[in-house]
């Protein structure tokens, strides 16, 4: 299948790059920084275990290609990205707890918005950063990742989640209850806020990540920011968690697991309703009008 290009971005076998111009930060034959290769993929001559659906070819019990990265190296990436992820968005609240107020909300949602983003761009194209069991199983759900290896990405998002707040746990000891997240709402409320922060972030996370329309090179800036935004909406009310790990790591450590269900279900929910809708609505090939070279100049890249 030849490689697509994007809008306004002549790959090397058509164009010369521009004098001066900087690399991007990946090539115009990309690959998922959250799931598989899409290009290569190979449809596979086998029983289909399901319909097509939105235009799509039927699913395969063998429908997923060869990795080019070891399972090992993958977990181990998903390993340490969970552990930053955690570190960086509990220890916000718990400094905020200590030096009474000093991060603020802005603060805390920062810590976590920024870790998302680079942990996204260092780790993205080894183990596609997940961070998140509710995105894996969302993920896997809509053949966009393998469910063979579901069980162990949640392994590592678990064991990073759980060492990164103990390690905390004894950095600012007795603190670590600042970085728990509860609802300070009603069960109702904290539940629905939690599905529908979750709802954007994988609404955003599948553009960016499944849609070769889509500009995947800002795809940690636009996760990172999705993760700020809802942590602003919602951070106050319950917690902001929108990734069962985010929640269960620091009630390990801490020994708080109130309302612990909530953070578990309403993300997972969430993530399938956000993913499945994304997947519902992007455009499909034959939906696109290929423009002439010529006018095809409108990029975020240049």
């Amino acid at each position: 299948m030849p490689a697509e290009t994007e809008i306004g971005t002549p790959t090397a076998a058509s164009a010369p790059a521009t004098p001066g111009t900087p690399a991007p930060l990946m090539s115009s034959y990309r690959v998922d920084s959250m799931s598989y290769d899409r290009k290569s993929m190979p449809r596979c001559k086998c029983l289909p275990v399901s319909a097509p659906t939105w235009g799509e070819p039927h699913t395969c019990l063998t429908d997923f290609p060869t990795p080019n990265v070891s399972l090992t190296r993958k977990l181990g990436a998903e390993f340490v990205g969970t552990f930053i992820l955690i570190f960086a968005a509990t220890a916000g609240p718990i400094v905020n707890q200590k030096y009474n107020g000093a991060e603020t909300l802005i603060g805390n949602a920062a810590c976590a918005g920024l870790a998302v983003m680079i942990v996204i761009l260092s780790t993205g194209h080894i183990s596609g950063a997940h961070l998140n069991p509710s995105l894996t199983i969302a993920f896997a759900a809509l053949r966009h990742f393998p469910w063979a290896q579901v069980p162990g990405y949640i392994v590592a998002q678990v064991s990073g989640s759980i060492c990164a707040s103990f390690l905390l746990k004894a950095v600012f000891h007795p603190y670590m209850s600042g970085g728990v997240t509860v609802p300070s709402t009603s069960v109702g409320q904290a539940f629905v806020l939690e599905f529908v922060i979750t709802f954007n972030l994988l609404f955003v996370v599948t553009a960016v990540a499944t849609d070769t329309r889509a500009v995947g090179e800002l795809a940690g800036i636009a996760v990172g920011a999705t993760v700020m935004l809802n942590i602003l909406i919602a951070g106050p009310a319950s917690g902001g968690s929108m990734n069962p790990v985010r929640t269960l790591g620091p009630a390990v450590a801490a020994g708080n697991y109130r309302a612990l269900w909530i953070f578990l279900v309403a993300p997972t929910l969430g993530a399938l309703a956000g993913a499945g809708t994304y997947t519902a609505v992007k455009l499909r090939d034959d939906e696109v009008e290929v423009l002439p070279r010529e006018v095809r100049t409108v990029s975020f890249r240049r």
